[in-house]
């Protein structure tokens, strides 16, 4: 492609689906050229209020307002450039080391991003609730209520997904990204669909900085 395709990609940091799509993205910068903008969504934002919710999906959500709350937190005081490095340490310590306690994943993410561990006072606190709704709001709002994470925007047009359990890389993964730019040009194309038989798929190597996907 000879213009440079703009990304803006809307991720909660606990979704799997949300971590294949962004590790693919990255994959992706390698081999085409494209910017990337990062922004804040929240499956405990979208399902809020919902009494349909299993037991162990509500406790999921529940939990996840304090990953999402942080990022917004360390965005406001120094610049969305921080999120892309704070979202792929969170990132690998919850897929990746598999890291269940929320807090640790918080301190050891801004540890490793080197910010201020006083960040991880917003994940208890509702200081920054209504930046983080504005930044899922602005999300979601382009591809509508029904979906989940990831939301990605392409040149300005939004969908859902794509929805990939394995992480492409070289030109496998700009290959498909470029299919993912021809649809976003056809203004009346909205949806391909099909059920999905596996969940997101992680190589241990990619702990070690390596986004390699599964065989």
């Amino acid at each position: 492609m000879s213009e440079k395709t703009h990304v803006d990609f809307w991720f909660d940091p606990a979704c799997p689906f949300a971590w294949a799509t962004s590790r693919w993205v990255l994959e992706v910068e390698k081999v085409r050229d494209i910017e990337v903008a990062w922004h804040v969504m929240s499956l405990s934002v979208l399902n809020d209020g919902r009494e349909d919710l299993s037991d162990q999906y509500r406790e999921f959500v529940a939990k996840g307002w304090g990953p999402v709350r942080v990022l917004i937190a360390a965005a406001q005081k120094h610049g969305d450039a921080v999120l892309g490095e704070l979202y792929t340490a969170m990132g690998e310590l919850l897929h990746y080391e598999k890291v269940e306690d929320y807090s640790e994943v918080i301190s050891r993410a801004l540890a490793k991003a080197g910010l201020e561990p006083e960040l991880a006072d917003a994940a208890a606190g509702t200081e920054y609730d209504q930046a983080l709704k504005a930044s899922h709001n602005d999300g979601i709002s382009r591809v509508g209520q029904d979906v989940g994470t990831p939301v990605i925007a392409l040149n300005g047009t939004a969908f859902f997904g794509p929805v990939i359990t394995r992480i492409p890389v070289g030109e496998e993964a700009g290959k498909l990204f470029d299919a993912a730019v021809t649809l976003a040009s056809f203004p009346y194309f909205f949806e391909l669909k099909r059920s999905r038989t596996e969940s997101p798929q992680f190589d241990l190597e990619a702990a070690d900085g390596k986004n390699v996907s599964m065989a």
